[in-house]
């Protein structure tokens, strides 16, 4: 009930005040059935823009970080990512893409949307990076259609780190449904899952228009965090603290 209270009283309205967002494509997304919502993750706010926009509840698979923060402001975040449709899933560990993908089946299984990020996380940079097969996995597993998703322009409005908002245009595109079923049984084959993932991409990069880069996006964002650091310690080295009085 309150999913329905914040898409269309509390925050549904509120976001489409703010981001007046221009919709293409929805009738790509279909009225009834399972099916993959695939989207690249510029923005905090993606998690909320797509379910504002669409007729049908979607579920997210979010990251678990979410929900355990500490003390009230911990509690009042957690609950309400539950409030709005969001799954935890732990993403650290050997299991945490089989976790990811039990709880996705578990929302496709009740015929319902599931949104997906396949970067696995958001972009540091708005740039676009290399699919988790994860989503190949699910499509198969369950025999659902993938529909290719971009959101554009969030990343401008609201980029890591922002907390409110600033005032931008902003576009949420849907493609038209991927099929898979010609790979139907091929689950556990590596080249094959690698190339579903590959296909999203692509009509997700064809949506966006953004830069693509070959490369996790996790890794990517350790990779600048751990130049950043090596930059700030070089700093330190070459012009050190005087020590306090």
């Amino acid at each position: 009930m309150f999913y329905y209270v914040l898409k269309y009283v509390l925050l549904g309205p509120l976001l489409r005040l703010v981001f007046r967002p221009r919709i293409e494509g929805l009738e790509h997304v279909p009225e009834s059935g399972p099916a993959i919502v695939a989207g690249n993750h510029l923005s905090f706010s993606d998690h909320f823009l797509m379910p504002a926009i669409l007729k049908r509840r979607i579920t997210f698979l979010a990251k678990a970080e979410y929900f355990t923060g500490p003390g009230i402001k911990g509690r009042l975040t957690a609950a309400f990512f539950r409030s709005a449709g969001q799954i935890p899933v732990d993403r650290s560990g050997k299991e945490a893409g089989q976790a990811a993908i039990r709880e996705g089946l578990g929302v496709l299984s009740k015929d319902e949307l599931l949104g997906i990020y396949p970067e696995g996380t958001r972009s540091h940079d708005g740039r676009l990076y290399k699919g988790k097969v994860g989503v190949a996995v699910m499509a198969l597993r369950a025999q659902v259609p993938v529909i290719p998703c971009a959101m554009i322009g969030t990343f401008e409005a609201q980029p890591p780190g922002k907390v409110i908002p600033t005032l931008h245009p902003v576009a949420i595109r849907f493609g038209k449904p991927l099929d898979f079923s010609r790979y139907l049984g091929m689950e556990n084959e590596k080249a094959v899952l690698r190339a579903i993932t590959d296909e999203i991409m692509y009509a997700i990069l064809t949506l966006s228009e953004q830069e693509y880069v070959d490369q996790y996006a996790a890794v990517a964002k350790a990779e600048v965090q751990a130049a950043a650091k090596a930059a700030k310690a070089e700093r330190e080295r070459k012009f050190p603290r005087l020590p306090s009085r």
